[in-house]
C-alpha cells in the first residue's frame, strides 16, 4: 500500500531534549534527572491511558517535580520546552519528504502549541499540515485512538500513513493499528527483541525520503 502521509513523534524525535538538563541543574538537581523525569512522565501516561484515564502531559510533568522543586523552579524547567531545539537533520529530512510530495503532520503526547517555536526557529512550520495532540482524543500514544485521530484528521486509512519516532514503544502502538513503523536509531541502540522488528530504519532523518520510495 501506497504511504501518502508521514506522522512525526515530537518529543526527542524532533526535538533534542537535552537542553533541559541544563534547567534541572539550575534548579539545583542533578542534569541527569532529565531522563528519569521524562521516564516516569511517560509511564504515568501510558498508566492511565491503560486504565482509561487521562491527564495532559503538562499535569503528569509537573505533578512528578512536585515535593522535589518549588512551584518556581518547576515553571522553569517546563518554560524549556519552548526553547526546544530541532535536531539538526530536522529541516533537511522535512524538506526532503515534502518534495517528494508526502504529506507532513506531527502527532504528540504533549500540547500541540509547545513545539510551534521550536518548528518555526527550524524554518519548518510551513511544512507542517497538523500539528495533532493526544489531547484532543483523551488518551495518549500507544493506545490506538491516537493514531486514529491522525487518520481522522488526514481523512486517509492508517496502512497509508508511516509513524516515525525515537520511541520503539510508539512505532510498536503504530504497527499494531496498521501504520508503516519506522524508528529513528539516533543512538546506536538494539531495537528490543521483544517487539516485531519496524518496517524500516533509520538514523538521520535526512535518509527517510529515499527509504520511503
Amino acid at each position: 500500500m501506497t504511504i501518502e502521509a508521514v506522522v512525526f513523534d515530537v518529543n526527542e524525535t524532533l526535538s533534542d531534549m537535552t537542553a533541559l538538563a541544563s534547567r534541572f541543574a539550575e534548579a539545583g538537581q542533578p542534569p541527569e534527572m532529565l531522563d528519569t523525569w521524562f521516564a516516569g512522565v511517560l509511564r504515568d501516561g501510558f498508566g492511565l491511558a491503560a486504565a482509561g484515564d487521562f491527564r495532559t502531559f503538562g499535569q503528569i510533568a509537573a505533578g512528578n517535580l512536585r515535593g522535589t522543586l518549588s512551584a518556581e523552579q518547576i515553571d522553569h524547567v517546563l518554560a524549556g520546552f519552548r526553547d526546544l531545539e530541532a535536531h539538526p537533520d530536522v529541516p533537511e529530512g522535512l524538506r526532503l519528504l515534502r518534495d517528494a510530495g508526502y504529506r507532513l503532520i506531527t502527532l504528540t503526547n504533549g500540547a500541540a502549541a509547545m513545539s510551534e517555536p521550536m518548528f518555526a526557529r527550524a524554518g519548518v512550520l510551513e511544512l507542517l499540515e497538523s500539528r495533532l495532540s493526544v489531547e484532543d482524543v483523551a488518551t495518549w500514544k500507544p493506545a490506538p485512538a491516537s493514531y486514529q485521530h491522525a487518520a481522522d484528521a488526514c481523512g486517509l486509512p492508517l496502512d497509508r500513513m508511516a509513524l516515525v519516532a525515537v520511541h520503539p514503544w510508539d512505532v510498536h502502538g503504530a504497527q499494531r493499528v496498521g501504520m508503516c513503523g519506522v524508528w529513528v536509531n539516533r543512538q546506536g541502540a538494539v531495537y528490543p527483541d521483544y517487539l516485531p522488528a519496524p518496517d524500516a530504519v533509520v538514523t538521520d532523518l535526512r535518509e527517510l525520503a529515499a527509504v520511503m520510495a
